[in-house]
């Protein structure tokens, strides 16, 4: 009896529903919320000055510019808080790579979580290059309201793609969903049809995937300063090699054994909260701001609770026997840390010494993770007397899409046995239900950030502009970007 051989049909599929619903999405989904538009200006405003703030930092600055040094590109993307003009590709890098650095922007969590502003770095790019270089003169450039809704876009992409789907759960990194959406966006700005945007997303899903490993003891390190940057920029040259007809791969998600499902989401297909053509600005609208803390985002509440604690601490923290944090599941899964933190990266995702630091100075900036703090030796003594917790209310609370919660409760318990009340937040500063008094500290974070880099008539100019929604709103992109450069 002759051997059986398996039979693959040859013929080309139709693209996968996924990705042909996100192009429709992209193409076709007008955004009708005035919210979702006020709220990307504040995410535009709060990722260039958190930007710019990482401009003050060598381990980022190492890395900006052309990857040959003194290259430029006549017409080319420029980066804000620098005199560099790079190809747009290069130049989502390095926007990408600043707005990430410090871990203080915008942040959505979910069963992934992730930060959807990181998308801004090939969105930006791609529009200043468009608008330096618009086809035929007297023909109209990009304005801010196009980058505005790629961002309202992009948003929804990455946010909805993560309420159900954990990818870390498989060991993926969340720049996976930075790639996916850029690239939807990306491809639409730059002028390509819906087969192509179809085309480009599919190879963002064949592509390699990055590993969650450089987030994780014992490999934490600086890459997950810029794998982001590394995701947009990657976007941006997939979405360009489509355009010059570079063909896509139609069942790239579903592909029997081939495809991204069963390689590697575990032989699971997406699962979708809110359908994706229910999708219009719903992530924009919740999105979470980091308005206090340069943290992760699982911790800022505890930071918050903290904070409230020092007063009563800082002259006794030598008399504290325990601390207990009161948490949900995922902060446990991702920043309850024990043991050596080698580096700032390590650092800024550890709740108990996020927590500890705190406590004993009253404050949290990123110079706080940096080794002169971090040799202190009263932080790693503080963070041994730390246990967490998980709450299986704080968890659910987390997981209710009508609250978006972010609990954390502090009890502290001196050598003597006496306690103090436990501290407990729920919603930090930048969640949507604290949203009015979370905005004037944001456009005050956005102001100390550009009194770092600009003369202070550059900074009116720049704030002025940034207040007044309408005017913004039509400034051709590549104005709105020679504001910003040195």
């Amino acid at each position: 009896m002759p051997p059986m051989s398996s039979h693959i049909p040859n013929s080309r599929p139709q693209p996968d529903q996924v990705l042909a619903d996100i192009a429709d999405y992209v193409i076709s989904r007008p955004i009708q919320n005035t919210l979702a538009y006020e709220t990307a200006r504040l995410c535009l405003i709060d990722s260039l000055g958190c930007a710019v703030e990482a401009l003050a930092y060598p381990a980022c600055t190492r890395l900006l510019g052309p990857l040959v040094p003194g290259t430029t590109v006549a017409g080319g993307a420029r980066v804000p808080g620098t005199g560099f003009e790079l190809d747009p590709v290069q130049a989502a890098f390095n926007i990408g790579a600043m707005i990430r650095w410090l871990d203080f922007n915008d942040t959505w969590l979910a069963a992934e979580w992730g930060h959807p502003s990181d998308n801004l770095g090939g969105i930006l790019a791609v529009a200043d290059w468009l608008a330096r270089n618009a086809a035929t003169p007297g023909s109209r450039p990009l304005v801010m309201r196009d980058v505005l809704t790629a961002m309202i876009k992009a948003h929804e992409i990455q946010g909805c793609l993560a309420l159900e789907n954990s990818f870390n759960r498989v060991g993926l990194d969340h720049v996976l969903l930075v790639k996916a959406a850029s690239v939807a966006v990306v491809t639409h700005m730059l002028g390509g049809s819906r087969e192509q945007i179809i085309d480009a997303l599919s190879q963002a899903w064949v592509d390699g995937q990055a590993l969650r490993t450089y987030r994780h003891a014992p490999n934490t390190g600086s890459r997950k300063s810029w794998a982001a940057g590394d995701a947009t920029s990657r976007a941006v040259w997939l979405a360009l090699i489509t355009l010059k007809g570079e063909s896509g791969y139609p069942s790239a998600l579903t592909a029997e054994k081939w495809g991204f499902y069963d390689v590697l989401f575990k032989g699971q297909s997406f699962r979708f909260q809110r359908p994706i053509e229910q999708w219009e600005s719903y992530v924009m609208e919740n999105i979470l701001f980091k308005v206090s803390f340069p943290a992760e985002f699982h911790a800022q509440t505890a930071a918050e609770c903290a904070m409230q604690l020092h007063p009563h601490l800082k002259a006794r923290i030598h008399e504290i026997g325990k601390i207990t944090i009161r948490t949900h599941e995922a902060a446990i899964r991702i920043i309850d840390k024990k043991g050596p933190l080698d580096n700032p990266a390590d650092r800024d995702h550890c709740m108990q010494y996020i927590v500890a630091v705190v406590l004993i100075f009253g404050r949290l900036t990123a110079g706080d993770y940096e080794d002169a703090v971090a040799a202190d030796p009263r932080i790693d003594a503080l963070r041994e007397k730390m246990t967490c917790v998980e709450d299986p209310q704080f968890t659910a609370a987390y997981h209710d899409p009508e609250r978006r919660a972010i609990p954390n409760g502090i009890e502290v318990e001196f050598k003597d046995g006496r306690k103090l009340e436990e501290i407990v937040a729920s919603y930090p500063l930048g969640h949507r239900f604290r949203r009015n008094e979370g905005i004037p500290l944001l456009q005050e974070k956005f102001r100390r950030n550009l009194a770092l880099r600009f003369p202070p008539q550059r900074q009116q100019a720049i704030t002025g502009l940034c207040q007044d929604q309408a005017r913004l709103e039509e400034t051709p992109a590549d104005q709105f970007v020679d504001m910003f450069v040195i």
